[in-house]
């Protein structure tokens, strides 16, 4: 009696263990299957403003206070832009301070605490940036798609896709030097963003089924007078890229794509993202057998060098060691695998998709010698 006991004891215990390991895995896989547009990853720390003066704003110390370049400083009520650190400024030993280049909306107080974010601009490109613009709704496969689309002469339209925890505002950041050079922006707002049509099950698919928006993206650009169009994508927009070029009916006028930060191992980034919500190691297998079972995600195989990521056309990758959602060994692989069709520009000390944000000038030419002979 006393074996049967222990034996239904064990059981019983190993049932309950296997049970909350199905619910932190599934937990932990909502780091990314969850993530909400226009917030912050789990990756990007929050910071304490510790104060403002005329152009300065002072930070906790932080590694991702001390990053190089410029981004867009975030809380739940504002929303500024920040400037390389001030090295003369006096600080103390646990802040560091930036410029403050401008506040764009609500303030920032002692005691904030606020996250940095790749965007520099919000509202539309009307508001944001002053470019006639044209709010247009693209016919997508679950319902209509908002874009903004800024027009130019070129035949060759830029199709902009953003990525995990952003939104199109992302796309600004490169409007404005795009649209000095006539390339026409077309900048989507796929499945899942405030105005578009929510995914069926609610969750991000990591571009396996989102590529759908952007390949209607492409045919809504060719039936109002797009010749071709180049791709750029950031983070899943990247993945959503690949995908399409690889997958549409339409590829053949796809001349070229842009990839950000590329998510190419959608099992490393739901990794990474479930870590840095402090999944304990043992749960992070868990997390990704959970997304395989909800999002119907297929596991990866080869990511990097094959299959649909292997590219067609002219592809330039920006991405960078610093990027702790998507590796950046991928996108080497990637550039290694394909020298003829596929250069690698690197990146330091950018986090995830803000390449462009930590060397506005380097990033904005190296696109132009991209794009001149593909526009």
């Amino acid at each position: 009696m006393r074996t049967v006991t222990g034996t239904v004891a064990a059981l019983t215990a190993t049932l309950a263990a296997g049970a909350a390991g199905i619910v932190a895995g599934r937990l932990a896989s909502d780091a990314a299957l969850k993530a909400p547009p226009g917030r912050p990853l789990p990756t990007e720390p929050r910071l304490t403003v510790h104060g403002t003066a005329a152009g300065q704003i002072t930070l906790t110390r932080d590694l991702a206070a001390l990053r190089p370049g410029r981004y867009g400083l975030a809380s739940d009520g504002s929303h500024a832009v920040v400037g390389p650190v001030l090295d003369g400024a006096q600080h103390g030993a646990d802040t560091v301070v930036r410029r403050l280049e401008r506040v764009t909306h609500g303030t920032l107080e002692a005691g904030d605490r606020a996250w940095f974010t790749p965007n520099l601009y919000v509202g539309d490109p009307g508001s944001a940036l002053g470019l006639d613009h044209t709010e247009v709704r693209i016919p997508g496969e679950l319902g209509p798609l908002p874009a903004w689309f800024v027009p130019g002469a070129r035949p060759t339209w830029i199709i902009a896709v953003h990525g995990l925890g952003t939104t199109r505002e992302h796309a600004m950041n490169l409007m404005g030097p795009l649209h000095s050079r006539n390339v026409a922006v077309l900048a989507l707002a796929h499945r899942g963003d405030v105005g578009a049509p929510p995914s069926p099950d609610g969750l991000h698919h990591f571009g396996e089924t989102e590529w759908r928006d952007v390949d209607a993206a492409v045919r809504y650009a060719l039936d109002h007078g797009a010749r071709q169009v180049v791709l750029l994508g950031w983070s899943t927009g990247a993945t959503m890229a690949l995908r399409t070029a690889a997958l549409s009916g339409v590829r053949e006028r796809i001349a070229g794509l842009v990839l950000d930060s590329p998510v190419l191992s959608w099992e490393t980034t739901l990794r990474a993202l479930a870590a840095a919500r402090r999944a304990p190691a043992p749960v992070l297998p868990l997390a990704v057998r959970a997304a395989q079972g909800r999002a119907g995600l297929r596991a990866d195989r080869d990511a990097g060098t094959a299959g649909l990521y292997r590219p067609a056309v002219p592809t330039l990758i920006f991405h960078g060691p610093g990027d702790t959602v998507a590796p950046w060994r991928l996108s080497r692989r990637l550039a290694d695998t394909h020298p003829r069709l596929v250069a690698l520009h690197t990146v330091k000390d950018a986090p995830h998709a803000a390449m462009w944000n930590a060397d506005p000038a380097d990033y904005e030419e190296t696109l132009r010698r991209f794009m001149t002979p593909l526009v």
